[in-house]
């Protein structure tokens, strides 16, 4: 899926920013999918020259005027057929993943760090989830508290994966010889759980 879909979905929802889009996706896709201003305005514009989307500048007062974008038809239409044509994938993308699978190379302070950071994140978008979940609940249809339960549970399950297997990552680093293979067990290979 692209950005562009995702601007059509926001929108759907009602009119907005490119900030608010930006925002959207911040409280609501953050577990599943990324967008930044240099990619969503683009996509605005480009959907807006296609007719998929409707923008008027909308006065602020002692700021300048925001443009706001609302769907048209042929947006509703295209965002449909897109959704009903796209074929499900689920694609993780983790620096944090990258990071451990070369654990063996970083100074166990440093990894230590990581993982302390790592399981501090979860804790904390965990917490920010359920308050952003009991403030819309009422406002989110199936679907989207769907998504929302989906993204938090794995969220907690990579949190007490992270808790319950911090220290015996850490002992089986130090424990590593000078080309940087383990010399301890297997036991975090075992512990797919």
């Amino acid at each position: 899926m692209d950005v562009k879909t995702l601007c059509l979905g926001v929108l759907s929802m009602g009119e907005r920013s490119g900030y608010e889009i930006k925002k959207t996706v911040e409280e609501s896709f953050h577990h599943f999918f990324r967008a930044g201003y240099g990619s969503i305005y683009p996509a605005l514009a480009e959907l807006e020259r296609a007719g998929h989307v409707a923008g008027r500048e909308v006065a602020q007062e002692g700021r300048p005027a925001k443009r706001v974008y609302g769907i048209t038809a042929t947006g509703r239409d295209l965002l449909g057929r897109t959704l009903v044509g796209e074929e499900p994938r689920h694609v993780v993308r983790s620096e944090f993943l990258v990071l451990m699978y070369f654990a063996h190379l970083l100074p166990a302070e440093r990894l230590a760090a990581v993982l302390d950071t790592m399981i501090a994140r979860f804790r904390d978008g965990l917490a920010a989830d359920l308050d952003h979940y009991a403030r819309t609940h009422d406002q989110l249809t199936a679907g989207q508290r769907f998504a929302l339960g989906y993204g938090r549970t794995v969220v907690a399950a990579a949190l007490d994966y992270l808790e319950r297997h911090r220290e015996t990552l850490l002992d089986e680093v130090t424990v590593s010889d000078a080309s940087g293979r383990p010399q301890a067990g297997d036991a975090l290979a075992a512990a797919g759980d």
